[in-house]
């Protein structure tokens, strides 16, 4: 299955394949699918019921591949892993527990930072008491967390005249987006050492001998806070501005539909994971976890259930980065595999583990800082 998901490589929304031949495989062991979750054709939720009441635990299936990269995220191994750890647990859940859900969630659109906020917000999580899923990486973290992360388009718009016979006619739109980046760089100097900020130019004219009336950027703002991620904002925004005066254009701002929440570590499911890790003879990186951190929409998961994602290393003792070529090639190479099959034993004993001792489940939401589990 994962070879298979791997050729697919199918882009944010559109992973009709691997979706299907993810919730068929989970169908075929039992689960009860509910295909087009919260309004995107790809989502789906399979569950397995050993009975009323708790737990539901829930394995995030992530999907989605990057342009002209292919799987350099390791979707394809996220997925696999999260859905035959689905599968192993309600199998053998069967004779053992008597209550409870084993449920796996399609989340699409990951690479969009769209897929598990839109399941967020249409309540898909409400009733859940954990979710969980493993990153693949290089080394092999319990609780490595992501950035918030916001989304900003900015159209600059201006007048067209030709450029060499009557440039004094136009307003070159370009301008705005060049002074826009002059401005982030010199405004680098003072942010704190957890922001980020990058961008694109998407759009910057048409031709040399036209001054451009229209012209696009796109950028991403991350913090380490919703707070400093706010303040970011604003002061990229005021670098906007200033450019649109400077440069005598009209300034457009559009954010996008979701801001990434950072990621809430929940230390009782990480302490499950441990051990997990532990029974599988198997050693957590002593590196730092507060280094070579993105976003992701699993964040705004963790903001309403307890969430887990580890990661899983997919190299032998050599480094390589995500959104690379050689990552991608990687998730289907030996050690790719390896990694796969570790997130696949230690979800479904992690799972387990919550299975089998409710007042785990209770000491989750207790950590989160809600009374009552999962009843959002």
């Amino acid at each position: 299955m994962l070879r298979e998901i791997t050729s697919y490589a199918e882009l944010p929304l559109k992973e009709t394949r691997t979706s299907e031949t993810l919730a068929s495989f989970l169908a075929g062991r039992g689960f009860l699918v509910t295909r087009g979750v919260a309004g995107m054709d790809t989502a789906f939720r399979a569950e397995f019921a050993f009975g009323k009441g708790r737990p539901a635990v829930a394995f995030l299936c992530e999907m989605d591949a990057l342009p002209g990269l292919g799987h350099a995220c390791g979707h394809n191994i996220i997925g696999v892993a999260s859905a035959v750890a689905a599968a192993t647990l309600a199998e053998y859940g069967k004779g053992v527990f008597r209550s409870g859900k084993v449920i796996a969630l399609g989340t699409p659109a990951e690479e969009m930072g769209f897929g598990k906020a839109r399941m967020v917000e249409k309540g898909v999580f409400r009733g859940i008491d954990a979710a969980m899923m493993v990153h693949p990486s290089s080394r092999r973290h319990v609780t490595k967390g992501y950035l918030a992360l916001a989304k900003l388009h900015f159209t600059y718009h201006g007048r067209a005249a030709h450029a060499a016979a009557y440039p004094e006619h136009g307003i070159n739109a370009l301008d705005g987006v060049l002074l826009l980046f002059n401005g982030v760089s010199a405004l680098r100097q003072q942010l704190p050492d957890d922001v980020r900020v990058h961008g694109i130019i998407t759009e910057g004219g048409r031709a040399p001998n036209i001054i451009p009336e229209r012209a696009k950027a796109y950028f991403y703002v991350r913090g380490e806070t919703p707070e400093q991620l706010r303040d970011a904002v604003a002061r990229v925004k005021a670098c906007a501005a200033g450019a649109a005066t400077s440069a005598c254009c009209r300034l457009e701002v559009e954010e996008g539909p979701y801001t990434l929440s950072p990621m809430k570590v929940n230390p009782v499911l990480a302490n499950a994971y441990r051990r997990a890790l532990m029974l599988s003879g198997l050693k957590e990186s002593d590196a730092p976890t507060n280094r070579n951190r993105g976003s992701s929409d699993i964040g705004n998961v963790s903001q309403v259930v307890p969430t887990l994602q580890p990661n899983v290393p997919i190299t032998s003792g050599t480094r390589i980065e995500i959104h690379t070529r050689s990552f991608a090639e990687a998730t289907t190479k030996p050690a790719g595999v390896a990694g796969m099959m570790e997130g696949i034993r230690t979800l479904a004993l992690t799972g387990y583990d919550l299975f089998a001792n409710p007042s785990l489940v209770d000491a989750a939401w207790r950590q989160f800082g809600t009374p009552e589990p999962g009843r959002s």
